[in-house]
């Protein structure tokens, strides 16, 4: 089957979070922030596989909305899904369905942690992780990411240093949201010895596990060992993987019986559960039908990637792309042009009217960089990166 992602569709008035957001809350007048492109949040400018969207249809014309259960198909459909992509054998008495995988970091802080006590981050990160730690009174370590010959890689040594006995909890991103990197095996396998001699519990967030391009392979941390599934819970949900965000919805996985009953006792108390009467719907038909669809895109954004890493040789060469292994959300370093962090945003925005994410929001380690997302068709890639080049050439 073919799928068109080069078609443009108008996402302006449709209340999309990436494109009427600088209306909306900006302050700028209604024309120029109608001009600005937004490569910012991750979500894709593409429509869900026809199969989702079939299957919503159906659940539509029924015309109750009231509340639900998950299907019971939903399971089996994740179960079958994590075998076949991931040769990850698990079980239905490991998951437990949750609204969103954001909410659910925040759950697992409260489950694993007390008040005062310290969530190892590992930055340049996704942001709201610090926002989960903080909120609730626990603290954050920071254990930056190491860059290495222009490839990131995990600091064991800064984190065996950094754990002690007020560390309970460390929050992994896998694949590595902004820097791109699909962890290795090994590294994992570091990982998981070290936070289980000193105690400490891993949340694996890996929202974007089936995101991963170039011959890179993603390993779920808690399939790595018998030693990593008792230490580890993940999350994860069909949202990133097939443009579903607005629909909500996540499951957590948890081999560890204590684990599961501690993140339960805090989800009933919250009273969290599955997002809404569509979420498990759309998931299950993209588990189910969605893989042709999964890997035309994979292609595209693979594309883009490259067509990223060419443009910018040609036309700001002192900029430079870290290799993107894994999501779509491509990583790139100004340091070489010497700007600062106010500098580089006021002309990437102000002057060129593009709207990225600045490094620094992601923590230690951040700075000169942005991050750009690549899910989107090329041409508007081609304009934005066309403006962002003349702004930063200025």
């Amino acid at each position: 089957m073919e799928f068109d992602f080069d078609r443009v569709i108008e996402r302006r008035g449709t209340s999309s979070l990436k494109w009427d957001f600088p209306e909306r809350f900006t302050g700028l007048p209604t024309a120029k922030a109608r001009e600005l492109l937004p490569l910012w949040v991750a979500d894709m400018d593409f429509p869900a596989p026809p199969a989702v969207v079939e299957a919503l249809g159906k659940r539509l014309e029924h015309g109750i909305f009231g509340y639900t259960l998950e299907p019971r198909g939903y399971f089996q459909a994740v179960i079958d899904w994590m075998g076949r992509r991931h040769g990850w054998e698990i079980h239905r008495s490991w998951m437990i369905p949750c609204p969103g995988v954001v909410p659910t970091v925040s759950l697992a802080v409260l489950a694993f942690t007390l008040p005062g006590e310290r969530v190892v981050l590992q930055p340049p990160v996704y942001y709201p992780f610090r926002s989960c730690v903080e909120s609730v009174g626990r603290h954050v370590a920071e254990n930056p990411l190491l860059l290495e010959g222009g490839r990131y890689c995990l600091n064991l040594e800064g984190l065996e240093r950094l754990l002690d006995r007020r560390t309970r909890l460390l929050v992994l991103c896998s694949p590595h949201n902004p820097v791109g990197r699909v962890w290795d095996r090994e590294e994992l396998e570091g990982l998981v010895a070290l936070c289980r001699r000193k105690g400490v519990i891993i949340v694996s967030d890996e929202i974007h596990h089936d995101l991963v391009l170039g011959g890179h392979r993603h390993t779920p941390t808690a399939a790595v060992s018998e030693a990593a599934a008792e230490i580890t819970v993940t999350l994860t949900s069909a949202t990133k993987s097939f443009n579903l965000a607005g629909l909500g919805g996540s499951f957590a996985i948890a081999a560890n019986r204590e684990l599961r009953r501690r993140i339960r006792i805090v989800g009933d108390g919250l009273w969290s559960s599955v997002a809404n009467v569509f979420a498990a719907e759309a998931a299950e038909a993209a588990y189910r039908h969605g893989e042709p669809w999964l890997e035309a895109l994979l292609h595209y954004v693979e594309g883009n990637y490259h067509f990223l890493v060419e443009y910018l040789g040609k036309r700001l060469q002192t900029a430079r792309v870290i290799p993107l292994e894994g999501t779509y959300l491509a990583w790139v370093d100004l340091r070489g042009l010497g700007l600062s962090d106010a500098e580089l945003r006021q002309r990437i925005l102000e002057r060129g009217q593009v709207w990225l994410d600045d490094g620094p929001m992601f923590g230690t380690g951040g700075e000169g960089f942005q991050r750009i997302n690549l899910a989107c068709p090329r041409a508007i890639l081609e304009q934005a990166l066309e403006r962002m080049t003349a702004a930063l050439r200025l």
